[in-house]
């Protein structure tokens, strides 16, 4: 793409998140939930080529760019499938897409445009929408599960806040203390079972689908939590990239009741 060309895909794209909540409702339908990518181009084009058609909707949950080969060719491919399918694919908010309010590193994607592009791509991606709810008892997001009085309440988070940090930067562990604090070496966030069912009881939700952790298992809190990863970007943590595919039509209590498939 010329540099004119991303300059109208990331306005228009601008528009779309501007018009999208913060907390993405999806209703009926088969929904497939795509992990981490991290430049992962390959992943990404396989999904859309499988998965983009009829009545199912894709929800992507973060981390688009960094760490991998193609980022700047994810994140465009991902920004102009979007508008042409508004309502079939959704792109949910990771850390790495809030390079406007934190720094971090690795930051390879960020570091290698210009002040102009990486303040328009800050701008834009920072705007993603949070989370996605669904009615038969799924709660999906990047991280780990914030702290707010009901489920609607994500719609109010506002980049930089502690209920920011929590979603794009938390992680789980296997203990069973609520908030276990930051940690030192990382300066994530992190939760136990005490958070994750105290949260999961104020929203009314059974399942969380969540990615960010590639050191989690894939499994937690009763097969309660369940960690997806769709980048080749850590293979010495997770030598398969998963996605989950979930029929609305169906009651989901566990993982058990998902669908994980390689790609």
């Amino acid at each position: 793409m010329t540099r004119e060309e991303i300059k109208e895909l990331l306005n228009e794209a601008e528009k779309r998140f501007a018009s999208e909540a913060k907390l993405i409702k999806l209703e009926s339908g088969k929904v497939i939930f795509v992990g981490d990518t991290h430049g992962d181009l390959e992943a990404t084009e396989k999904i859309m080529h499988k998965y983009l058609k009829s009545d199912n909707k894709i929800v992507f949950l973060g981390d688009y760019v960094d760490r991998g080969p193609d980022s700047l060719e994810n994140i465009n491919f991902l920004l102009g499938r979007k508008l042409e399918r508004p309502d079939s694919l959704y792109l949910l908010m990771g850390n790495h897409e809030g390079h406007a309010v934190v720094s971090f590193y690795p930051a390879n994607f960020w570091e290698g445009l210009d002040d102009e592009l990486r303040q328009r791509y800050g701008e834009v991606l920072s705007s993603l929408p949070l989370a996605a709810s669904t009615p038969n008892g799924i709660i999906a997001l990047h991280g780990a599960l914030p702290d707010v009085p009901r489920l609607e309440d994500i719609d109010r988070i506002k980049p930089g806040s502690t209920e920011w940090h929590q979603i794009t930067w938390g992680d789980w562990q296997e203990r069973e203390e609520g908030n276990l604090g930051i940690d030192p070496y990382t300066g994530r966030p992190q939760f136990g079972r005490g958070w994750f069912d105290k949260i999961m009881s104020r929203m009314g939700k059974s399942v969380l689908i969540r990615s960010h952790q590639p050191s989690a298992p894939p499994t937690m809190y009763s097969k309660r939590c369940l960690t997806i990863f769709t980048s080749s970007a850590y293979t010495h943590y997770v030598p398969a990239r998963t996605i989950a595919l979930v029929d609305l039509g169906r009651e989901v209590k566990t993982a058990d009741d998902i669908e994980v498939d390689l790609i």
